[in-house]
């Protein structure tokens, strides 16, 4: 964690705070899942997002289900893509594999 060079050395950044918070509460994996899910419209589009029905994550496997069998096979097809622009954005100790149903 990096502290901010001040007089009483007790000032850090609120985002190292909030970091160190969910670490020492054991709730950081949790904590970046939901957000994961959160961004999922912001990271794949809104096309894909709508026709997503749900979307959970069990022991860094990302499951998605969605209504349509054709982009079920367009993103099968994409998924080491898409796992790649998921862990750029949250690290890769969140997900390592997606299960498309």
């Amino acid at each position: 964690m990096a502290k901010k060079n001040n007089p009483d050395g007790n000032t850090q950044h609120i985002g190292d705070a909030i970091q160190h918070l969910l670490s020492s509460f054991h709730i950081k994996s949790k904590f970046d899942e939901a957000n994961l899910i959160a961004s999922w419209e912001r990271l794949t589009g809104k096309p894909i997002a709508k026709r997503t029905k749900k979307l959970y994550i069990r022991g860094k496997v990302l499951f998605v289900e969605l209504e349509s069998p054709s982009m079920k096979n367009d993103l099968n097809l994409h998924k080491r893509q898409i796992i790649e622009i998921l862990q750029k954005e949250f690290g890769s100790e969140v997900i390592s594999e997606i299960v498309l149903m």
